[in-house]
């Protein structure tokens, strides 16, 4: 019978699974333009480009997001309990306190943002916190804290980088190959045209894989936070149940963003369909559905 424990294992490997897929896919690309221009220096400044752009965003993602959600520091004396629930659950998990912000809007939502444990955030909407019971945001803020914990951060970082490369590599490929630039026409002389016409289009499909492994490893992060989550509070019905509540708050977040959509515990964008296997593929959230049978052991 499945557990949390066992959604949890399983989530990880698949995780790790997914990022092996994605290098082999940067790998890959790498070999399809080095053989089509028989030139591997060329690749050099698009994959620094794609590292330098990336890294900076990670190193700096907590001002970078906070700014972006319109967030305030929770100061006041109405979210001394909401500090006092953060600090609680952060001493459970082993984790220091995060930075409390809040954000004015009345859809219910939260994130977690930072490069580690020490320079980490957790943000939650007014909404979410005015919508939701004690053990239903006790569920949300230990997700969240599980994405810290689970250094999520850096593994999205790390697909975006490679999302990143493999962008930047393909739009380099088309605009040399529009331009002529690069490539001797007797470079390939006698080789098999049918290794070109796949190297060609390989190069063609790589950045939507690319994007799709991406979506596919924030997913199975989401599911990892859930049941990381729901083994912190030892309640995994009050994370079931705000996601219930979350899921059916039909109006999108005010400052919702497709660069940080990601970090949400929901679709900032509003409920989707769950059913629907290419809403399902292109989505960086597994639907609330889904994710409250897998906490719930259905």
């Amino acid at each position: 019978m499945a557990t949390l424990y066992t959604h949890k294992d399983e989530n990880i490997a698949k995780t790790w699974l997914l990022m092996v897929v994605f290098l082999s896919v940067v790998i890959a690309l790498g070999w399809a333009i080095s053989w089509y221009y028989n030139n591997p220096g060329i690749l050099v400044f698009a994959v620094i480009f794609a590292i330098a752009t990336n890294i900076c965003s990670y190193w700096f993602s907590d001002k970078l997001v906070i700014a972006m959600a319109a967030a305030k520091p929770a100061d006041g004396p109405e979210y001394v309990e909401l500090n006092h629930l953060v600090e609680n659950l952060a001493i459970t998990a082993g984790l220091p306190k995060p930075h409390v912000y809040v954000i004015n809007d009345p859809a219910p939502n939260a994130f977690a943002t930072g490069r580690n444990a020490k320079h980490s955030a957790v943000a939650v909407t007014t909404g979410l916190i005015s919508m939701l019971d004690r053990s239903e945001l006790e569920g949300v803020i230990a997700h969240e804290l599980s994405h810290i914990g689970n250094r999520d951060m850096l593994v999205s970082t790390v697909a975006v980088v490679l999302v990143g490369m493999v962008t930047l590599v393909a739009d380099f490929f088309f605009r040399a190959s529009f331009f002529g630039v690069g490539r001797n026409n007797n470079d390939r002389e006698g080789n098999n045209p049918i290794v070109a016409v796949v190297a060609i289009l390989f190069i063609i499909i790589s950045p939507i894989l690319a994007t799709l492994l991406q979506l596919a490893i924030s997913r199975k992060r989401e599911f990892l936070a859930d049941a990381s989550g729901a083994l912190l509070t030892r309640y995994p019905d009050g994370l079931a149940s705000a996601l219930r509540k979350i899921g059916n708050y039909p109006v999108p977040l005010r400052h919702a963003n497709n660069a940080t959509a990601h970090l949400y515990i929901s679709n900032p964008f509003g409920p989707h369909a769950a059913g629907n296997f290419i809403t399902k593929l292109f989505s960086t959230h597994p639907p609330i559905a889904d994710r409250i049978k897998a906490l719930m052991g259905v």
